[in-house]
């Protein structure tokens, strides 16, 4: 019955905090809201200056499908060349296509290297399909097949991914101030002095983060649905099941940080380093495989690594408990194993 007051104490030191409760439901309505708009890797409004010397049929129809194309502005059709590259110097342009004696020359801005090396991609593939050798009598047709995500929706495969940065912010980076700050204020000295034992203590600081999670997971699936009729394509259950784990993790992870920390200050600023290496290397955002070999090693120890996978497995293919069975177990266990270091590390004499 004891956890139970203990538990009742950091609702009411929640709700008393005026900043707190704005932070825990503002925030997440705010990551679903804009996040999946502008965490997009597609690149887009392209500008293109097109230089065409042969003024042919078949270059006519090459500008036309630049004109059409969603990942191109057609900026000018300039005379020539040095034209052309004055816009690419000023910053009008972002590409200039040459069309000269049936050759083409792509000539891109390289200051913005990521969206001059895909845009020079994107139009090398139009090249392709509308310079295709026509002249053969045996043509072969191809054609793609999405098995999941068809309509290539990059919101699908970001949005498993900000619930996973969610729990980390708010189960992490809360439970670490909490108990900081009960040793600036010295509060924490007089639970120190009462017969509450260590397991207690910890399980009362974390329940109340593992609520917050799970409300604030309710929250995403709703927005997600809502405003962009995205839904889990498999049992929700097996969402929450990892939400659990995944805020096991990272708040047991704040409180052994916390028990190491003398002061909020060092407390956030160990915490934001793990928190930013966590994240960048567990394949959020960029795929592990692309990662030098010692670096992807560290993928094996890292849960946001094993979070991000199995939801999107659940999420965006509707797997089921087989299909994320090995990541469960290794959310459990390195979750277990912070859950014990975060009880043993705290020093109740302190």
């Amino acid at each position: 019955m004891m956890i139970k007051y203990l538990i009742q104490k950091e609702f009411l030191q929640i709700r008393r905090n005026s900043f707190m409760p704005k932070i825990i439901f503002i925030f997440p309505i705010m990551v679903m809201c804009v996040m999946p708009w502008v965490m997009n890797q597609e690149v887009k409004n392209v500008r293109v200056d097109v230089v065409d010397i042969d003024r042919t049929t078949l270059s006519q129809q090459l500008v036309h499908q630049i004109e059409a194309s969603n990942y191109f502005i057609f900026n000018a059709q300039k005379a020539t060349y040095q034209e052309a590259l004055k816009d690419i110097e000023t910053s009008k342009a972002d590409i200039i296509l040459e069309i000269r004696d049936g050759n083409y020359l792509i000539a891109a801005n390289a200051v913005n290297g990521t969206k001059g090396s895909i845009g020079s991609s994107y139009l090398s593939q139009i090249l392709t399909s509308s310079t295709a050798n026509l002249s053969t009598r045996q043509l072969v047709n191809s054609s793609t097949l999405n098995l999941y995500n068809k309509g290539q929706n990059y919101k699908v495969f970001m949005i498993p991914a900000l619930m996973g940065i969610l729990m980390m912010m708010l189960c992490g980076f809360l439970p670490a101030l909490n108990i900081v700050g009960e040793k600036e204020k010295g509060t924490i000295e007089q639970i120190n002095v009462t017969p509450v034992s260590k397991w207690s203590f910890i399980l009362a600081k974390l329940i109340p983060y593992w609520i917050i999670a799970l409300l604030v997971l309710t929250v995403c699936l709703v927005l997600s649905w809502l405003i962009y009729g995205i839904t889990c394509q498999g049992p929700l259950a097996l969402i929450y099941l990892l939400a659990i784990l995944l805020a096991l993790f990272f708040s047991s992870f704040g409180l052994i940080i916390s028990n190491y920390s003398d002061t909020m200050q060092q407390a956030m600023l160990v915490m934001w380093f793990f928190v930013v290496c966590l994240m960048l290397l567990s394949g959020l955002f960029t795929p592990v495989r692309s990662m030098p070999h010692w670096t992807y090693l560290t993928t094996y120890v890292n849960p946001m690594h094993y979070f991000a996978d199995a939801s999107r497995t659940v999420f965006v293919r509707g797997g089921g408990f087989s299909a994320i069975s090995h990541q469960l177990l290794a959310l459990l266990g390195i979750a277990s194993v912070m859950g014990v270091w975060a009880v043993v590390s705290y020093r109740k004499n302190s």
